[in-house]
């Protein structure tokens, strides 16, 4: 159920159901506003003031822009991942300030504003019955998700076929994984294969056009499973491929179990966070502590994973092999490649050190 917000605006009591990232409380102080400079938005917003805008749709997606641009050309750089985390999260919280308030049934009444209800009911799953306030850079953001879901995502490994991704799903953008995984070596008399954490379901598909005749990809996000499912059925890939929401494992053994954990071991910031976010590996760890118990005797583990935590100094170099080892997991294979995704040549990012020396690799295990 949604938190209700009340404030008071000409000298009238208003109230409206809170839309914002669940992770940030709700602002206890409202201000409507037609106009303002982008400072003094920012000394309000610092003050801990939401700014309620009702004025013109696209100035306010400008004020928005103002906002966000002063403040990060006067944040410092930092270099340390948990310092560049803690500064993301604190302008995180203060671009959520900046507000508009929709009316029932998607409805935006700002001037010149876009018809917003198909990208709201693609993120809600049904038109909002009352009036919803809703950070503008959100409502910024599920409006071209909307988008990218309409457009879908090119994937090269399945013949150029796309694959659609709604808001709160990770979008399969970066290539090389799934290059591996459409160009490794499958096991010998490969008949069944799980797709563990399988997000748009990308994976499965993979391997579906590989010629594996029994799939079964799961995940514990709702809105990944009916994204995989929607993209199954559009692929045509309904007799091979099975969706279970599930937490990591089905029942039974397979002779291919594919994983693509989060690779950083940080906390996430927001719930599509967690495909790249897991505190301490401890999804990874989960997947490795018990994989033995569901692979079949000549099996294989397909493990695809980033060096970037360790460039990072998140995660020891020596620490992803120790925990195989302790699973009772040989190395079979592993192949690496170089990401191709813009962030990696990106000279400027605080975080670039890292970026621009980040390996994936696709390892391939069997049982000791």
């Amino acid at each position: 159920m949604n938190e209700t917000i009340h404030w008071t605006e000409n000298a009238q009591n208003m109230q409206a159901d809170w839309g914002g990232d669940s992770r940030h409380p709700a602002p206890k102080h409202i201000q409507a506003i037609t106009q303002i400079s982008a400072e003094q938005a920012i000394q309000l917003m610092r003050q801990h003031t939401a700014l309620l805008w009702r004025g013109d749709y696209h100035q306010g997606k400008q004020l928005l822009a103002a906002i966000k641009k002063r403040v990060r050309s006067k944040a410092r750089i930092h270099t340390d991942f948990h310092k560049h985390r803690l500064q993301q999260a604190q302008h995180s919280r203060l671009f959520q300030l900046l507000l508009v308030e929709i009316q029932p049934q998607g409805i935006l009444n700002n001037s010149r504003a876009p018809d917003i209800a198909a990208a709201l009911n693609d993120v809600f799953g049904k038109p909002n019955q009352n009036a919803l306030l809703l950070p503008l850079h959100l409502l910024l953001g599920y409006i071209g998700a909307y988008e990218w879901h309409k457009t879908g995502v090119s994937i090269p490994a399945l013949q150029g076929q796309k694959i659609h991704v709604p808001y709160g799903v990770f979008s399969p953008v970066r290539g090389e994984y799934l290059e591996l995984v459409a160009h490794a070596a499958l096991p010998s008399a490969c008949q069944t294969a799980w797709d563990i954490g399988t997000g748009s379901g990308v994976l499965a598909a993979i391997l579906a056009q590989r010629g594996i005749p029994e799939i079964i990809a799961t995940d514990n996000n709702p809105r990944a499973i009916v994204c995989a499912q929607a993209n199954i059925e559009r692929l045509g890939l309904n007799k091979q491929i099975h969706i279970q929401h599930t937490s990591l494992f089905p029942e039974g053994k397979a002779d291919l179990i594919v994983c693509n954990p989060p690779w950083l071991p940080a906390k996430p910031s927001s719930d599509i966070e967690t495909a790249l976010y897991d505190p301490n590996h401890q999804m990874l760890k989960t997947f490795l502590e018990n994989i033995r118990n569901h692979l079949s005797a000549n099996g294989q583990v397909w493990l695809i994973m980033s060096d970037i935590a360790e460039h990072l100094g998140l995660r020891p170099s020596e620490a992803l092999h120790q925990w195989i080892e302790a699973a009772g997991l040989k190395i079979i294979h592993k192949i690496d490649t170089q990401p191709t995704h813009q962030k990696a040549r990106e000279q400027h990012h605080p975080l670039s050190y890292a970026r621009n020396r980040e390996i994936t690799s696709l390892w391939q295990l069997g049982i000791q």
